[in-house]
């Protein structure tokens, strides 16, 4: 859940919080590769949202962003040129061609994970198939980036070369996050940035690495 960190004080996580949150983690990944399976045109939003909340659950996890500052839903649904936040309900369904972006979390034993998965439904377009992929490849950027030694700057000025790389805008506002036994941790981790500069990352931090580009200007 892409926002600014609500927290002030950057922690280092201890090998077995970090297990917690990895183990948070895969839960979210059972439940995305779910949705992979299962979306289809006539479905809607908030039978995604019943679908992840039973599955979370049955994995003894809690959604968190179920009534996290007021947020009605356990999960995010955010269609076409939605960028997030988007609030399921029983009277929005999915159609073909349309382009859904989910975004999920859970708490584990005290440790938050938060996930998120761009889907189409039936065959993308082109140019929306190459946003997808690109984005992903950003993703992969950034997390290479987040190394000991790095700083934030570097991680953010990963991302922001493959938007550039093919002319995509970036949604600024949105940022990515620390995370731990809060959802939104500090620092922010920005989609842009300035390679060098920033906090210097050390071991045991923990991101929510979120880029988001759209087709057109930042």
């Amino acid at each position: 859940m892409g926002m600014p960190a609500g927290t002030s004080m950057v922690t280092i996580k201890r090998p077995e919080e970090i297990a917690r949150m990895r183990h948070a983690g895969s839960i979210l990944v059972e439940v995305l590769d779910a949705f992979g399976r299962e979306l289809r045109a006539g479905m809607s939003t908030a039978e995604l949202d019943v679908l992840a909340e039973e599955m979370i659950r049955a994995a003894d996890a809690v959604p968190s962003f179920l009534g996290y500052r007021g947020f009605p839903r356990s999960i995010c649904v955010s269609i076409n040129d939605e960028v997030v936040h988007g609030i399921p309900s029983p009277r929005r369904h999915l159609h073909a061609g349309d382009v859904v972006g989910l975004d999920i979390g859970c708490i584990w034993q005290g440790w938050h994970a938060d996930c998120a998965r761009t889907f189409s439904i039936g065959e993308p377009a082109p140019r929306v198939q190459e946003l997808i992929e690109a984005t992903r490849g950003a993703l992969d950027a950034g997390i290479a980036a987040a190394i000991p030694g790095n700083r934030l700057g570097d991680v953010g000025a990963a991302i922001e070369a493959i938007a550039h790389e093919h002319g995509y805008g970036i949604v600024r506002p949105f940022v990515g996050h620390g995370i731990g036994t809060e959802m939104h941790e500090s620092p922010n981790v920005p989609n842009y940035g300035r390679a060098g500069t920033g906090m210097r990352i050390e071991a045991g931090m923990c991101f929510a690495i979120e880029p988001m580009f759209n087709l057109g200007d930042d």
